[in-house]
């Protein structure tokens, strides 16, 4: 199963993190867009971003980043609510990372068995989830991401005794 982002589109638009990291002065919801592609988050076909945003799509639409980036409006929900169903209807949480500022959204995440980034942590900040190196996101993992954090934990417990 593929890792999986759904991010918290105006969460991390409003935040000041972002707006510094943000250089055109155009559609926030573009620049987001871009950040993501510039990230390049999902240079491998085992990464699925899916960006929520609150109310309606603009009548142009929005410039796709790539194929692996998915734009949902949540129309006559919250992008919390909207957030909240990718969450109880995906099948593996343990490959979910949601990246929001939002308390309720994060336990929510953590309750279902999914990770939670902060918007710091995201956007680069002293963030774990920095681009991999070139030709690592080409190699093919035999792990799954719940497979690896269990690894991780395991290892922790050994050598942080």
């Amino acid at each position: 199963m593929p890792l999986q982002f759904i991010i918290d589109g105006y969460n991390i638009i409003n935040n000041p993190f972002f707006l510094k990291a943000q250089k055109k002065a155009g559609d926030a919801r573009q620049a987001l867009l871009d950040f993501v592609r510039a990230k390049q988050l999902s240079r491998s076909p085992q990464v699925k971003i899916s960006i929520v945003f609150d109310g309606f799509g603009p009548v142009g639409g929005l410039k796709k980043c790539d194929c692996a980036t998915e734009v949902i409006f949540s129309r006559h929900e919250s992008a919390d609510e909207r957030i909240r169903k990718m969450l109880e209807a995906g099948g593996h949480p343990k490959n979910v990372i949601v990246v929001s500022d939002d308390k309720e959204i994060r336990i929510f995440a953590r309750l279902t068995g999914a990770k939670s980034v902060v918007v710091k942590e995201f956007v680069g900040f002293g963030s774990t989830l920095k681009p991999q190196p070139k030709g690592v996101a080409d190699l093919k993992p035999e792990l799954n991401y719940g497979q690896i954090e269990q690894i991780n934990k395991e290892l922790k417990k050994i050598w942080l005794r």
